[in-house]
């Protein structure tokens, strides 16, 4: 599962960019089309709103996989003992049901209630927008899942990636040690080992 879940997260952070990029191009059409050629285009207005809701929902599922900020486990995390796993089991069966409750079955409840309501001038419906959410549910879900078997067995449940303060934090614990490793047993490059009466001498 370890596999899956590194391929599904280096797929969001593409398409996220992808998104990204191309909401931009299109907001940027929208202004241009609006203040300089003072014809606007109708369908930017639709595209965006449909990109900034995938766009939005696919980076909540790529924080939460990469256990972010997103991740509710303040409390956990500050437990002790036992009733730290029992709090962190309770976290990710509560995310999982939420996920499977509410974005993938509410989900697809929302998608079969507004497939057939047409936008004009526009290819897709509303259920398309719709769509977004049981397709991230099922996502975090599945990372949610995963998350419950390793808390489950009792692993540490770490972000899979450091912040910028943790990095310089660990950079900086680090060259301290190596200062200290080299300057044990060695005097300093300016200290000079005779006294100041030997130096008169």
């Amino acid at each position: 599962m370890w596999k899956i879940r590194q391929g599904l997260l280096s797929a969001l952070k593409v398409l996220c960019i992808v998104l990204f990029a191309v909401l931009v191009l299109v907001v940027v059409w929208q202004v241009f089309t609006r203040q300089v050629l003072g014809a606007p285009s109708a369908w930017p207005t639709v595209t965006a709103q449909y990109m900034f809701v995938w766009l939005s929902l696919f980076a909540a599922t790529l924080v939460f996989g990469e256990r972010g900020h997103i991740a509710v486990d303040v409390l956990a995390q500050r437990a002790p003992g036992l009733s730290r796993r029992v709090l962190v089991v309770a976290v990710q069966a509560s995310t999982l049901a939420f996920a499977a409750l509410g974005m993938v079955w509410g989900g697809l409840r929302g998608v079969a209630m507004s497939w057939e309501q047409v936008i004009p001038g526009f290819p897709f419906s509303v259920g398309h927008m719709y769509l977004a959410l049981p397709v991230s549910g099922l996502m975090i879900a599945f990372l949610a899942l995963e998350d419950l078997l390793l808390a489950v067995r009792g692993d540490e449940l770490a972000p899979l990636e450091e912040t910028d303060d943790e990095a310089a934090e660990s950079a900086g614990a680090a060259a301290a040690a190596a200062v200290i490793q080299d300057s044990d047993g060695q005097s300093l490059p300016d200290s000079d080992p005779r006294t100041d009466t030997e130096k008169e001498r």
